[in-house]
């Protein structure tokens, strides 16, 4: 984990907690810096209740080496007895390791890394193994820059009765948050995923910073998720998905390039999800992130596009697809069928 602990640091791998914690000694003993969660959070036990270890104010970043490959990841500050650190559901959904409850083990098989970076090389068939060169398309940039049609699946944003919205304030910006909004909102605008806008309405955004250093946009839809009728369609129970996973002995692992922007707005909702900014005022015509029914609205399109596969050869939350074999020999007409 990063470059603090100069020996192993000795970490239970725990199913049954869903987020990553790590003890306040080990956090003190190695002087890690904290940052403050925004908001507090609280632990619930197995049975519903809430652990009475207290609210949760901190976090710490640390890269954790799985596989041959560092990931920066969150773990939350908190008092977990003896154990110095849990690696929780949001690790193993990620990494997908091989356990073997018998002897104890945990193993990372090999596994056809397909898609894995963010940003596509620019020869696609250089990254492909030669059985999905045909698929390469599908790995492409360009087929991103088109708006999808609407479909069954749109994301519609039912308010409550007499909800009413306001336009939320502009926030400051630095130089290089500016350019990189200006620049944001022009290749959208491009692509026809937001449009101007004559809304009543308009949500903040800011930026974020990703682990690599670079700016993410959010739009602060606080505000409008107050207001909205919540979606109950639900997430698949992450002891379930792992579950299916136990005989598998092969993987590869697809992650959907910004796949909420896959499913469009309802028509005549768009203006419910207006944005302000120093450069102007628009709208989404594709599900942005921050929506508060956009995790239900993706995994309802998602378990329908893929039914016939789910928990045969395919596992899926939200927009991490993790094809399995059980026989190597399989896997390429597996994946194949997720490609086709």
């Amino acid at each position: 984990m990063n470059n603090y602990p100069a020996d192993p640091l000795k970490t239970l791998i725990d199913s049954g907690a869903t987020l990553n914690f790590i003890s306040p000694s080990i956090v003190e003993k190695y002087k890690i810096p904290k940052t403050q969660l925004e908001n507090p959070r609280v632990v619930r036990m197995l049975d519903g209740t809430i652990s009475q270890t207290g609210c949760i104010w901190h976090q710490v970043q640390l890269a954790v080496s799985a596989n041959g490959h560092p990931h920066t990841i969150p773990f939350l500050v908190c008092p977990i007895g003896n154990t110095p650190a849990i690696l929780g559901m949001t690790w193993l959904t990620a990494e997908a390791p091989l356990i073997d409850w018998q002897q104890g083990l945990v193993t990372f098989p090999k596994q056809i890394q397909i898609a894995s970076k963010e940003e596509a090389d620019s020869d696609l068939l250089a990254d492909l193994p030669p059985q999905y060169h045909e698929f390469a398309k599908v790995f492409g940039k360009e087929e991103f820059k088109v708006l999808p049609p609407h479909r069954e699946y749109d994301i519609s944003i039912d308010l409550i009765p007499d909800a009413k919205l306001t336009p939320g304030p502009i926030y400051g910006m630095t130089d290089a948050e500016s350019k990189a909004l200006k620049q944001h909102i022009n290749e959208e605008l491009a692509t026809g995923k937001i449009r101007p806008s004559t809304s009543s309405t308009g949500a903040p955004v800011m930026f974020v910073k990703k682990a690599d250093g670079s700016l993410r946009l959010v739009v602060d839809y606080r505000k409008l998720n107050d207001v909205t009728h919540r979606n109950v369609y639900p997430l698949p129970r992450q002891d379930d998905l792992m579950a299916k996973l136990r005989y598998a002995k092969i993987f590869t692992k697809l992650d959907l390039r910004w796949g909420y922007n896959n499913v469009r707005i309802k028509e005549g909702d768009e203006w419910k999800t207006a944005f302000r900014t120093k450069y102007g005022l628009f709208e989404y015509l594709v599900m942005p992130f921050g929506l508060t029914n956009a995790p239900a609205a993706f995994q309802h399109f998602m378990n329908n596009l893929f039914r016939d596969l789910i928990n045969v050869t395919v596992v899926i939350y939200l927009d991490n697809i993790l094809i399995f074999s059980e026989k190597p020999e399989d896997h390429p007409a597996h994946v194949t069928e997720v490609l086709s």
